[in-house]
């Protein structure tokens, strides 16, 4: 279903940006608006694609205000060096493009190039007590890698996640089983704030993606990740066909060789069936019916070849858009701009009502 409004927020001029927002506020009127970000750690893999990236490419057609953003600020929470972190923000955003993420559709930025994020972040924190960063499960899980001290910005950045999606009094969130709880702590303050100042910010909906959790090809019962030790555990979008079919034949499945999914008692090839069915566009059930008569190992090249044609155009995107690092700088500046022109008049209401003007 599409969004009521036209994609103002990518094609107006400035001037009538700013001019639809301020009629917007004044009417209290709440824009249906789609936020989402992702960490720049280089080059995503299977899971991000599958879980939001693929996600994103379909939201951008369905509604008419859509921003996506590079969280680079939100990649300080965990030590990264500069050089790294600068390379590793062109090479998501190539990643990103080449999947068919369109900035004439929708609005790509840089979040560090928008200050209002970490501004209202700051004011939001005045509003969030301590406890309730403290229940949240990835601080307890991140903090480990951490030497279990942890740091203010690992336990806060949920407070600037709620910044990144209020800011725009966006509407509606995709997210994933593991950013459910940081969703609902951003609709807290959203309640939280309007119980203090008024009624301002819309409470934002959760898009929870249909795909199942891709899991490691190594440790099924683990989610799939950039971090992961095992080089073989993770499936990047741009590994080659040689690469892809390594990691997927090394999978870790079990002893039964027929392919069934049983998410608990075969957890290995399940993750097999889920990643094939998701790369596929088919279910469940018509990936288990085309695999009738498969052995696990015939079975993992099936999985694999799937892989190798849904990533060969986008690997061959990538490399191109890599090439050109002007225009990747480029579109997200350009992003940056339209997003601080969405900014600019709620975040000025913002300074008004608790009073800094």
């Amino acid at each position: 279903m599409r969004c009521p409004l036209p994609a103002f927020a990518m094609a107006a001029p400035s001037g009538l940006l700013r001019a639809l927002h301020r009629a917007a506020l004044g009417q209290n009127m709440a824009v249906d608006r789609i936020f989402s970000g992702i960490q720049p750690t280089g080059t995503p893999h299977l899971g991000n694609y599958l879980g939001a990236i693929q996600n994103w490419v379909n939201l951008q057609e369905e509604c008419g205000s859509v921003l996506y953003s590079i969280m680079d600020m939100h990649s300080l929470t965990m030590p990264r060096e500069p050089a790294l972190l600068r390379q590793n923000i062109l090479d998501t955003t190539a990643a990103v493009l080449a999947c068919g993420v369109d900035p004439k559709k929708c609005l790509l930025f840089r979040q560090s190039l928008v200050p209002e994020h970490a501004e209202l972040a700051w004011i939001l924190g005045c509003l969030t007590n301590v406890p309730r960063l403290l229940r949240l499960p990835q601080w307890k899980m991140k903090r480990t890698s951490q030497n279990n001290e942890g740091t203010v910005g690992l336990l806060t950045y949920p407070v600037l996640q709620a910044a990144d999606i209020l800011l725009y009094k966006s509407t509606r969130v995709p997210v994933g089983e593991d950013q459910v709880l940081h969703l609902e702590l951003a609709q807290d303050i959203a309640q939280q704030f309007n119980k203090k100042y008024g009624e301002f910010f819309p409470v934002p909906k959760a898009i929870l993606s249909t795909t199942k959790k891709i899991k490691s090809l190594r440790d099924p019962t683990a989610k799939m990740s950039k971090s992961d030790p095992q080089k073989l555990a993770t499936v990047n979008i741009a590994d080659s066909p040689d690469e892809i079919v390594l990691k997927f034949r090394k999978a870790v499945t079990d002893f039964t060789s027929e392919v069934t999914y049983d998410p608990d008692g075969r957890p290995g090839v399940s993750n097999l069936v889920s990643i094939h069915a998701a790369v596929a566009g088919l279910s469940i059930k018509e990936v288990l019916h085309q695999a009738a008569g498969l052995d696990t190992a015939r079975y993992k090249m099936v999985v694999a070849e799937s892989v190798i044609q849904k990533f060969a155009p986008i690997r061959n995107e990538i490399k191109k858009l890599q090439e050109d690092t002007s225009h990747l700088i480029k579109v997200l500046e350009d992003g940056a701009e339209k997003a601080k022109e969405l900014a600019a008049p709620i975040y000025q209401e913002i300074r008004r009502l608790v009073g800094f003007q």
